[in-house]
């Protein structure tokens, strides 16, 4: 058996579809981003059961209403992780055994894009499921432990995204609710929407893109909705671009974004350098005192 090295041409021929998720307040327009996609080639994974937004679109739907239908779902989109046992979500045991009540997954073939509305939902069904599993009960009074709870859930919810994450050919779209919120020092923050804290600061590290869809002026102080798309930005929203190929804002077209986001690279792209910063020289007569 040889080295099972992945050539550079192989790498770059592969399909790998676009990880984001896209975060806004309620009524931005978050699930309305469907009509910018190809619904014959979409999947929406309706979590929300709110669709009025795209009322009279035809696109397939799939509508998991526990946690165990959404992991359920997942395993039947991502495929198997060999890595897992037979008695954890997502091994092949739990595969199979999906493959067996759905079909064949080649029914998903034809699908570019799962939507998946809303990270928020799925949280809250989650901390659920959570809630009645031995781990959210005291060993020793067996009442409820809300921490031991919100460790499962941020373990589940971390499982979850990771395992869609992985499923290199297809886009995977989560849109989640974005809360205003002040500090101590009665400063604006943005912070997703998720029940605890874990899954909000690792979302980030888990996929590609991270978009504010909001609405912001434009040059004649006429409000446009827009998504943001780089961390630095003037206005403190969660964003981060990690294909490279995004402006500050973006219009609110995601199939645009996507497409976008697939172009290659120009072939004059440099590897990124980095200087080191410029550091004085210490004056040549300084002498150090050892005794202070």
């Amino acid at each position: 058996m040889s080295l099972p090295i992945i050539t550079a041409d192989q790498r770059l021929a592969e399909m790998r579809g676009v990880k984001a998720a896209i975060f806004g307040a309620s009524g931005a327009g978050k699930t309305t981003l469907l009509r910018t996609l190809k619904a014959s080639t979409t999947l929406f994974f309706d979590l929300e059961a709110g669709d009025l937004a795209v009322e009279g679109l035809a696109i397939d739907t799939i509508r998991p209403r526990t946690w165990t239908e959404c992991r359920d779902f997942a395993v039947f989109i991502g495929g198997a992780n060999p890595a897992l046992r037979d008695d954890q979500p997502y091994s092949r045991a739990h595969y199979d055994a999906v493959c067996k009540k759905f079909g064949d997954p080649a029914a998903l073939d034809k699908y570019d894009t799962i939507f998946v509305d809303s990270i928020t939902v799925a949280g809250r069904l989650c901390f659920q499921w959570c809630k009645g599993q031995p781990e959210a009960h005291s060993d020793k009074t067996g009442k409820p432990d809300v921490r031991g709870a919100y460790g499962l859930h941020g373990r589940e919810m971390i499982g979850w995204l990771t395992h869609l994450q992985h499923t290199r050919a297809k886009n995977v779209i989560f849109v989640g609710i974005l809360d205003e919120k002040l500090d101590d020092f009665n400063r604006k923050h943005f912070v997703p929407q998720i029940e605890g804290s874990k899954t909000g600061l690792e979302l980030p590290g888990i996929v590609d893109e991270v978009l504010t869809l909001t609405s912001l002026p434009d040059e004649q102080g006429e409000l446009r909705r827009v998504f943001v798309c780089q961390t630095q930005n003037p206005w403190g929203y969660p964003a981060k671009d990690r294909s490279g190929r995004l402006e500050m804002l973006e219009p609110p077209d995601l199939g645009r974004l996507i497409d976008k986001i697939h172009q290659p690279l120009p072939l004059d792209a440099r590897p990124l350098v980095i200087d080191p910063p410029a550091i004085p020289a210490p004056a040549a007569n300084s002498q150090t005192d050892p005794s202070n």
